[in-house]
């Protein structure tokens, strides 16, 4: 009579108050096979090590407490642990948090994420450490990129406005908005993002005030180390604050933060060094820009100039001083006589060009591209080659050290198996679903 065989017992990951697997699918089997596409190879970045170089970009879900009296207000949920848990069990090497306020009025809409609560006993810290202790028990490094909306700030939610069969619609007292404020660099009517009803018209901020900008994000970033978060990500794109400040065209101040290019990029070196002051030396930062704003034959740029691709290039030359490990490469956002001509690789020739200017310089500030990056052929040839660090004609061709994926897993949770498949690259799945892959 054959002995029956006892399994191994399954290794429960540490630190959490129910039982699950420690996972760690996504991960190359031999990672350094020479057929193993880069895209499937580790990335590290100062202390840390991503097992592949598939990000999942912040994705605002609109789903957090809108009462501004309830301690939950901007609070992660148990949608977040569903949504973001979800893409650390399917495998992506990093996770980015959507994008999260430093402070009440840094909120796109009333729903939106926030960490500027204090203390560890606060339910906004306490969600991001749920959402951050389940990715790990599966294997996914978390980030949070912080945030403030600046002039974009107090909106409804965007499927309450297409109910209206509008893009935008105010958010006001009524709904937990904040009307009187707004704020921007600069203020007045001729400041609102879009004309109609969509966004309130902002207030400029006080000297001082900029300053305590520069400290919130400070303290949300030691809140965001506290909750075990791997990576930071200042935003600095899309038209919200900071790239409100960079920009000509909406930074028309007259103090230290407007007017030069040095006074334009003042509140952003100061938010950089003033993370760096107060995270761990291994912990990345990551800075996402908007390369461009599109307004190089606009009216408003004949007037005022605006920030380019000229401009971005500039500020990576500061990149190394700040700290800041890895440049996020969008675009646009940030004024709506912008020309954008979108095609599928409008986005990663910008990351291609500034990755270029920095490699020419001797850097090391690694490059992320992202936009309409949906097939798994599509992201291998942006990163294939980015880990030869002895080929200067193979860097040439690269145009990215990762790329940065948003809408795309929505659709495709499991993108990166299917991906790692297409490309014919053997990876570690989950237990739970290893019968069905």
């Amino acid at each position: 009579m054959g002995s029956i065989h006892q399994s191994p017992p399954v290794v429960q990951h540490e630190g959490l108050p129910y039982f699950t697997p420690a996972n760690n699918a996504g991960a190359a089997l031999e990672p350094n096979d020479p057929s193993t596409p880069t895209l499937f190879r580790p990335l590290k970045i100062r202390d840390l090590m991503l097992k592949n170089r598939i990000i999942v970009a912040p994705m605002c879900m609109y789903s957090a407490d809108p009462n501004p009296t309830s301690p939950r207000v901007g609070a992660l949920t148990d949608y977040h642990v569903a949504h973001l848990g979800h893409l650390a069990l399917k495998g992506a090497g990093l996770i980015f948090v959507e994008a999260t306020a430093v402070q009440p009025n840094g909120r796109i809409s009333p729903n939106d994420s926030g960490l500027w609560q204090d203390g560890t006993d606060s339910e906004q810290f306490k969600g991001l450490k749920r959402v951050v202790d389940f990715a790990h028990s599966q294997g996914a490094k978390i980030g949070v990129q912080l945030a403030h909306a600046g002039r974009k700030a107090s909106t409804v939610a965007p499927w309450l406005a297409a109910q209206q069969g509008l893009k935008s619609v105010r958010a006001d007292e009524s709904v937990g908005g904040w009307p009187t404020n707004v704020v921007g660099p600069s203020g007045g009517e001729d400041q609102i993002w879009a004309p109609g009803i969509g966004f309130w018209p902002p207030r400029e901020l006080s000297t001082a005030e900029v300053e305590d900008v520069v400290r919130s994000f400070a303290k949300s970033a030691e809140l965001a180390v506290k909750a075990g978060c791997d990576v930071l990500e200042i935003h600095g794109a899309h038209g919200y604050l900071v790239n409100q400040f960079l920009s000509p065209v909406t930074n028309r101040r007259s103090d230290k933060y407007g007017g030069s290019f040095e006074n334009r990029t003042r509140i952003l070196r100061e938010i950089a060094n003033a993370i760096r002051e107060v995270i761990p030396a291994g912990m990345p930062l990551f800075l996402r820009i908007s390369a461009t704003e599109w307004l190089e034959n606009s009216t408003v740029a004949a007037d005022l100039g605006s920030w380019d691709l000229r401009s971005s290039q500039e500020l990576t030359k500061m990149l190394p001083e700040l700290g800041i490990d890895f440049l996020d490469v969008s675009s646009g956002g940030n004024h709506r006589e912008q020309s954008i001509e979108p095609h599928t690789s409008y986005q990663t020739d910008l990351a291609a060009a500034l990755r270029k200017e920095i490699h020419a310089a001797g850097a090391s500030t690694l490059i992320g591209a992202v936009g309409f990056i949906t097939e798994a052929e599509a992201a291998r040839s942006i990163v294939q080659g980015a880990d030869n660090k002895q080929s200067s004609e193979a860097q040439e061709k690269v145009k990215a050290d990762a790329i940065l994926i948003a809408r795309q897993f929505m659709r495709e949770p499991g993108w990166v198996i299917k991906a790692a498949k297409a490309l014919g690259v053997k990876v570690t799945t989950p237990m739970q679903f290893g019968r069905a892959l």
